[in-house]
């Protein structure tokens, strides 16, 4: 059973559901990020997203591209990734996914790149821009290794859904709006219809995870309330992480953290 899927099982054990956080790896510098993962550590975060920045981050939004671009900036190259992420691993064994674009992996091949990941410390990817239809040999070089989480949105047809399920790992990402990341101002009708319509179709085979404009302990509570295993905060930490001094991140982090986190009990 994968890092993920214990997670899970241990929530549902609980009754949680996942808090899931994601920050975007050197930004504004290493400093930050590895306050950022001890706030959120210590705010009871379930499962970290750790994003490797990308050039051109399409499903991404401006907090997320501005992470991006300063990171890159400061030079954070793969290796450098690698090695932040085996720090990590020397402090916390909570699941690690990586988040990142397609290119990244094909370049350096997936079978060697996820080994590498694997190996640092990594148990999952999220790539925003795979495709099912040219996936098999990502799939085959995950197998085994690491879980495989695929996105859907509210307007991905049933049969798609059934597919991008089946070969999906770890958890679904539903993407709750439309268009790309970021803090948004309130939760559309159309994102709750489609936690509910995205569970009925995969039928409790796989956790269904929702991300992209969440933002607030009441967003988070709405999600949960609606049918999501998990929720998804990006943005929101990022924005964060921006606001606060280098001396008061980590702790700014574990309190939004826990305010969130309080949200994800099953009452």
């Amino acid at each position: 059973m994968s890092k993920i899927k214990e997670k899970f099982a241990e929530l549902s054990a609980k009754k949680e559901k996942a808090l899931i956080a994601y920050i975007m790896v050197g930004y504004p510098n290493e400093n930050a990020t590895m306050a950022a993962v001890r706030g959120l550590i210590k705010g009871g975060a379930d499962i970290i997203e750790l994003g490797f920045p990308f050039s051109d981050p399409l499903a991404d939004g401006p907090v997320i591209q501005n992470a991006s671009m300063i990171s890159l900036n400061n030079g954070t190259k793969i290796n450098r990734f690698f090695n932040i992420v085996k720090k990590i691993r020397k402090e916390t064994n909570i699941p690690l996914v990586l988040m990142t674009y397609t290119n990244i992996l094909y370049h350096k091949g997936y079978s060697k790149f996820i080994t590498e990941a694997k190996n640092a410390g990594i148990d999952g990817f999220i790539l925003p821009d795979m495709s099912i239809e040219e996936s098999k040999e990502y799939i085959a070089s995950a197998k085994n290794m690491a879980d495989t989480i695929f996105l859907v949105s509210p307007n991905t047809t049933k049969s798609r859904i059934e597919k991008i399920a089946k070969i999906s790992s770890g958890f679904l990402y539903l993407v709750a709006v439309y268009g790309t990341t970021g803090v948004k101002t309130e939760i559309q009708n159309y994102s709750l219809k489609a936690i509910k319509d995205v569970k009925k179709i995969i039928g409790g085979k796989i956790p269904v995870g929702v991300g992209f404009g969440v933002s607030t302990p009441e967003d988070v509570k709405k999600y949960i309330k609606a049918g999501a295993d998990a929720v998804i905060v990006g943005s929101a930490f990022l924005k964060l992480i921006e606001d606060t001094p280098q001396n008061k991140r980590e702790s700014s982090i574990e309190a939004f953290t826990k305010s969130l986190k309080r949200q994800t009990v099953i009452k």
